[in-house]
């Protein structure tokens, strides 16, 4: 059935951009610790930009300190100089072996920030959802069109594709919200 194959490739795509959401959401910064702050951070690393957790194991001993231990002492500066040129507003600290890395509490203003910054990854992630709605609906009513399948079995197919559309926009939404809850709390 040529409808199902839309169907399953929509809610695939739909699952990676909610997928996508979640880990973009998760680099937000809170006020707690957590090594998902430094995913976006990348080390020039001999030439090549390189995760920072691919050159350093990353650990929370403490509610409010991430500690880096990089496998090759020499990157301590470079890591450094990345952890400061992102817009987290971290400021690292190294001994010659490891980096500590502080995390501030938030000021009100930066939770707002922060909480914009969370809506709008939410909004754009809802409107990658609605685009591949979009081409799952032409796709079907160019089937249509072709004569691979009825009207009636469209008509299903798009309902299908908006149920879809509705239960992967309030996963994004449940996500987005849970973080903003995270952010106002003190």
């Amino acid at each position: 059935m040529p409808q199902q194959d839309v169907l399953s490739r929509a809610g695939q795509r739909m699952d990676s951009t909610v997928a996508d959401s979640r880990k973009k959401v998760g680099t937000v910064r809170t006020g707690r610790a957590t090594i998902g702050i430094l995913d976006g951070i990348s080390v020039d690393y001999y030439g090549t930009p390189t995760p920072l957790n691919q050159i350093a194991k990353l650990s929370v001993p403490e509610a409010n300190l991430i500690v880096a231990q990089p496998f090759d002492q020499s990157i301590l500066g470079d890591m450094e100089r990345a952890i400061m040129a992102s817009d987290l507003g971290l400021n690292p600290s190294n001994d010659g072996k490891l980096m500590r890395i502080p995390i501030p509490p938030l000021t009100e203003e930066r939770r707002k920030e922060m909480g914009k910054k969370v809506r709008q990854m939410g909004e754009d992630a809802k409107t990658a959802v609605r685009q591949i709605r979009r081409d799952a609906n032409e796709e079907l009513k160019k089937l249509e069109k072709d004569g691979s399948i009825s009207e009636d079995d469209s008509r299903r197919a798009q309902d299908e594709v908006q149920k879809l559309t509705d239960a992967h926009t309030s996963q994004i939404d449940e996500l987005t919200g849970n973080k903003e809850k995270e952010l106002t709390e003190i």
